[in-house]
């Protein structure tokens, strides 16, 4: 028998100081049960970074077609295409195919290191595509915010991102390897 996905539901108050976006987001997030709690919140911090009210959670660990996150005009079109790890990198060149933008969270920092000297000339050919470093430490601290019911403060502004739960603040340095156009 297979095992079910965990549903964890938060209150996420985004501040973006840069979009000018003042809002509280309630969001079911399906952790899959390959999935950790680190990776989990850091879909969660993407959905801060980019909330919307029509962006949404794929099926990126169990489907291929899908992001983690994306977000689709009223047409059906790819706006932004929101990935996470360490991917092949014909799946980024398929995203920018696809989306207009699209945004990758690589972490591990051993690994996304070696991927991004081995795909870094490759990538760099993709105007629609950013690339954000996340430090382990970072990473790291994320899982902390794994709390079913939460009620989770986010504040961003330039490439910092802040998150309380009112517990505990993290602050997350927002290092880019790679901005699109």
């Amino acid at each position: 028998m297979a095992l079910k996905s965990t549903v964890f539901k938060f209150k996420l108050n985004v501040t973006d100081l840069d979009r000018h976006v003042y809002q509280e987001f309630p969001l079911a997030v399906a952790r899959h049960p390959s999935e950790t709690d680190e990776r989990m919140m850091l879909r969660v911090a993407a959905f801060a970074m980019h909330a919307d009210d029509a962006l949404a959670f794929g099926r990126g660990l169990s489907n291929d077609d899908e992001p983690d996150l994306w977000l689709k005009d009223l047409t059906g079109n790819i706006l932004l295409w929101i990935e996470l790890g360490v991917p092949d990198p014909d799946r980024l060149r398929k995203a920018c195919g696809r989306a207009e933008r699209v945004v990758l969270l690589a972490y591990g920092e051993r690994s996304m290191t070696v991927w991004w000297d081995k795909q870094r000339e490759a990538l760099s050919r993709f105007s629609n595509l950013s690339i954000l470093q996340v430090s382990d430490a970072d990473y790291t601290a994320l899982g902390d915010f794994a709390q079913s019911g939460a009620s989770l403060q986010s504040t961003l502004s330039g490439d910092e991102l802040w998150l309380t739960d009112g517990d505990r603040t993290a602050e997350f340095k927002l290092d880019y390897l790679m901005r699109a156009d």
